[in-house]
């Protein structure tokens, strides 16, 4: 793209001034028909050091009302940042609907930047890559219009502008070094960058080269782009986009209804296996902070199935510094306003940590899918998002062990009533139990559909057969102790 990329020809001052004035009126009056119709725009600036950047967005964000947009550089990674996935800093700064988020530099910084410097294998890279396609095509599958500039200068035209920077003390600390080195291995930088651009140039997201030679012409180009895109984006509205095949190795799952529920552990039995299942897991807790493997325990499962009382057995054999729970209930506003990923990005544990979900980012395929609050579309296409998110997790490292806490709709209403007749627990018993379980037939057909498209080999689904408690609590603690000592 780069190498073979033709400037066009830059008009005259006068036109250039008459254009911008327009583009600038033009942007202005975006924000309220962006607000209305809930649009999220992510912007992305990438580029050449010294290539203006920073000063072309400072102009643009002019034109739009401050409450509306945000401003992120995508610097160097904080300590946070390394103790989590790769696409963590950048998913957690999504804008929310109707608003713009501008990256001054994202994720082909940061991974071209690691590729020039070694730190990344060609394999690595290459993972990368197909992790962003997957996360830019996810953006703009849910409704985002997420638009790349490239700003491109010449080795000379940069060589100039360093100079000029690093002569006056007040603009010299805008100049890396990583700049003064790309300048000097201009064509090694040149050859990284086209492959790139060229990868990750998809149709729904594609790469825009500015000609940043002349900054107010720059403005132009960028402006007339954006301008333009945020016109499309609303004439097209919300569509059905295609539903991807699968290509996630899977493993077979039966279905609820051929599930033996009859399985149990006498109380005696039940005491001492606790006992030794939670040391056993206090152990392993210290090494695991130790070589700082991360674990994510996500739990589904019926109401009155016992997910709170299967997560507090594992819990008690935690050390409290290192473990978090997360109660998922409806989304708040800031959340819905964002791709429904968004919220379980931003609670993933650090390296050496645990995250425990009670309820989980299958909500999508479950009570969104049968309450309406997504479409269909959304829906079917949310399987092959979800594994791709998995798989994010497993190829950072992670553990992931999901649960689906299984019980017979007698064992529920036996539960419910005595939920219900019991003063210290009819906090646990909602209308909405009772109305969910009216459609427990239509929710046993999606848990199907759920398990047998996302029980990945990298991160399989385990049932637990809950109508005893006590059971359903040791096959828990022996599935989590399994599965950290395999990673172990």
């Amino acid at each position: 793209m780069l190498k073979d990329y033709k400037k066009s020809e830059r008009p005259s001052d006068e036109e250039v001034e008459k254009r911008l004035d327009a583009l600038r009126a033009a942007l202005s009056t975006k924000q309220t028909l962006i607000k209305e119709h809930k649009l999220p725009v992510l912007v992305i600036l990438e580029g050449w050091g010294a290539a203006g950047k920073g000063s072309v967005l400072g102009k643009v964000i002019r034109n739009i009302d401050p409450r509306f947009f945000k401003v992120a550089t995508m610097g160097e990674k904080t300590e946070d940042d390394l103790r989590k996935p790769f696409l963590y800093r950048h998913f957690v700064k999504i804008p929310e609907a109707g608003k713009y988020q501008f990256l001054d530099g994202s994720w082909m910084e940061e991974v071209t930047g690691e590729y020039l410097s070694g730190k990344l294998s060609d394999n690595e890279y290459q993972s990368r890559m197909a992790s962003i396609r997957n996360f830019e095509r996810q953006l703009t599958d849910n409704g985002y219009l997420v638009l790349k500039f490239f700003f491109h200068i010449d080795k000379k035209e940069q060589k100039k502008r360093i100079e000029k920077l690093t002569e006056d003390k007040n603009t010299k600390w805008r100049v890396s070094e990583f700049d003064t080195w790309q300048n000097k291995h201009y064509e090694k930088c040149m050859d990284v960058y086209e492959e790139y651009l060229s990868q990750t140039n998809q149709s729904q997201a594609p790469w825009y080269i500015i000609d940043a030679k002349d900054k107010k012409w720059a403005q132009v180009q960028l402006l007339d782009i954006l301008v333009n895109g945020i016109d499309t984006a609303l004439s097209r509205g919300a569509q059905a986009v295609p539903i991807l095949q699968n290509v996630f190795p899977l493993r077979k799952t039966p279905k609820l209804s051929e599930i033996p529920l009859n399985k149990a552990v006498p109380d005696e039995e039940y005491r001492k296996e606790l006992d030794r299942l939670q040391k056993k897991l206090a152990r392993l807790h210290n090494e695991l902070y130790r070589k700082k493997v991360p674990v994510i325990i996500a739990y589904e499962g019926w109401d009155a199935a016992g997910k709170g009382g299967n997560i507090k057995r594992i819990t008690g054999a935690l050390d409290p510094r290192g473990f978090e729970v997360h109660p998922i209930a409806s989304p708040e506003p800031h959340e819905k306003a964002r791709h429904y990923l968004w919220r379980f990005w931003t609670r993933l544990p650090r390296t050496g940590h645990i995250a425990i979900f009670d309820r989980t980012w299958y909500g999508r395929v479950m009570v969104e899918r049968l309450e309406g609050f997504c479409s269909e579309n959304d829906w079917q296409r949310a399987y092959n998002e979800i594994n791709e998110f998995e798989k994010e997790l497993t190829d950072w490292g992670a553990v992931v062990i999901k649960f689906w806490v299984q019980i017979d709709k007698d064992t529920q209403l036996k539960r419910f009533t005595d939920r219900q007749n019991t003063p210290e627990k009819q906090w646990k018993i909602t209308d909405e139990d009772w109305r969910n379980r009216e459609k427990w037939d239509q929710y046993e057909v999606a848990v199907d559909e759920m398990l047998q498209k996302t029980n990945t080999t990298n991160a399989p689904w385990y049932v637990l057969e809950s109508n005893d408690k006590n059971y359903a609590r040791i096959k828990a603690l022996k599935i989590v102790i399994e599965e950290i000592e395999k990673k172990l």
